[in-house]
């Protein structure tokens, strides 16, 4: 009974059109060009390089898209027991009719030449967003993108802070701040309204959201003006050589202006929590950052206290900190569990964070799913794995032991998946 209630439940939720609320998608290329833009996902990368494949292979500056999948598929083999692996399989099968139960250095030419044909057609992105049933894609969008040459409709703008906030001892970063806000930046009023015209000119292009990645030992508190002046005068003078403590008074600063902005603009703030950088120097390109356990949510109490007006979708690193965040988004109004991130994106994970989230949160204040994918071929075997565990969930906790009818588990399912993103990210 368990396993055809699950499969009648995945159809139900496989049948909704969605809209994918993280991704770092370039609207101006959103799907692969070659397969060699598949298999260099960072999941992938990073996995063969983790099983033996050295570096310097994988990242080769003088080989070509065919090169680069010939080596990646030879470092395959050991990951054949990971989901990462079973993504590719879903994707190549459903796309390119593969017909394989692997993908080995035997069968993968074929597979390049026919999916390199498909992908030159100049529909290939809309035909992959209609196949994995997506109506748009939030964007990751530097701040500083003049947003145009791409549907806003479709390509949702996103207004992404880090440089912002932690690398504005750069002066490329001023600069670039500058000539995106068309204001020179010499005080603390000047960087507020430089900051406040960047809100202007993505909410009207339509951008539904802001967002940061944060380090483990951030922690926002309020900087008074004074203060703040004192160390943005420091960092003009001096940029990277700026001390410690002033940097971290400038960032202060920025990251609870940008709040304010999210409050005066109606935007939500995603903060994606506890990543700790470069912790495997000798790493793949994005295959460095690690989780860190010591992050913990009572770093932004002052933050969801002062701010009561701003929605904060929260991912987190880990699934360790779930229980946190779940009992955060118990007691805060403002504070919404957002996804399933990086190292927790396994079914696994997933299933646990998911069935607490589900059991302890109001149903309105969840959003289920993002692919955080970089092409659009992504969408289809993430969204379908989540959807999978969903319906599990779904099946098991709800329908079979707490007695709902299958009507009222699919609507709880709609709500994750799609209600809440138009809920909680409304359209400009």
């Amino acid at each position: 009974m368990s396993q055809a209630l699950r499969e009648r439940l995945f159809s139900a939720l496989d049948g909704l059109v969605l809209i994918d609320p993280h991704t770092h998608i370039q609207a101006q290329s959103p799907a692969a060009s070659t397969l060699a833009d598949i298999l260099g996902y960072h999941y992938y990368t990073e996995l063969v390089h983790s099983a033996g494949v050295p570096r310097e292979e994988i990242e080769d500056p003088h080989i070509d898209a065919r090169e680069r999948v010939r080596r990646l598929v030879e470092g395959l083999a050991p990951l054949s027991n990971t989901v990462q692996v079973r993504w590719l399989l879903d994707m190549v099968r459903a796309f390119f009719e593969f017909p394989h139960d692997e993908l080995t250095p035997d069968n993968w030419e074929a597979l390049y030449d026919q999916s390199a044909q498909k992908m030159a057609d100049p529909g290939w992105p809309e035909e992959v967003l209609r196949r994995s049933k997506l109506e748009a894609v939030f964007l990751t969008n530097d701040f500083d993108d003049p947003l145009t040459g791409f549907d806003t409709q479709v390509y949702i703008p996103c207004l992404r802070t880090d440089d912002l906030v932690f690398h504005l001892a750069k002066s490329s970063v001023r600069e670039r701040l500058e000539k995106a806000s068309g204001q020179t930046v010499k005080d603390i009023s000047s960087l507020r309204s430089a900051l406040s015209s960047l809100f202007e000119h993505f909410t009207r292009h339509g951008a539904r959201a802001c967002a940061i990645s944060l380090p483990p030992n951030f922690s926002p508190q309020r900087v008074d003006i004074p203060q703040a002046d004192t160390a943005l005068q420091k960092l003009l003078s001096h940029g990277e050589a700026t001390g410690i403590a002033d940097m971290e008074q400038v960032s202060q600063f920025v990251f609870w202006t940008l709040a304010e902005c999210c409050a005066e603009y109606r935007l939500p703030f995603d903060l994606m929590i506890g990543v700790n950088r470069g912790v495997y120097a000798s790493g793949v390109f994005q295959g460095q950052d690690l989780f860190d356990s010591r992050v913990s949510l009572i770093q932004y109490r002052e933050l969801f206290n002062a701010l009561p007006q701003v929605t904060f979708p929260i991912s987190v690193l880990a699934s360790v900190t779930n229980q946190e965040l779940v009992s955060y988004a118990w007691i805060f109004p403002n504070v919404v569990a957002n996804g399933h991130w990086w190292y927790s994106n396994t079914p696994t994970t997933i299933e646990k964070d998911l069935s607490l989230r589900l059991e302890a949160i109001p149903r309105t204040k969840q959003i289920g799913y993002y692919s955080d994918m970089y092409k659009l071929e992504f969408a289809l075997p993430k969204f379908a794995m989540y959807k999978r565990v969903l319906a599990k969930v779904l099946a098991e906790r709800f329908v079979i032991d707490s007695g709902w009818s299958e009507e009222q588990a699919v609507q709880l399912g709609r709500e994750v998946l799609r209600d809440n993103v138009e809920r909680i990210f409304p359209p400009r």
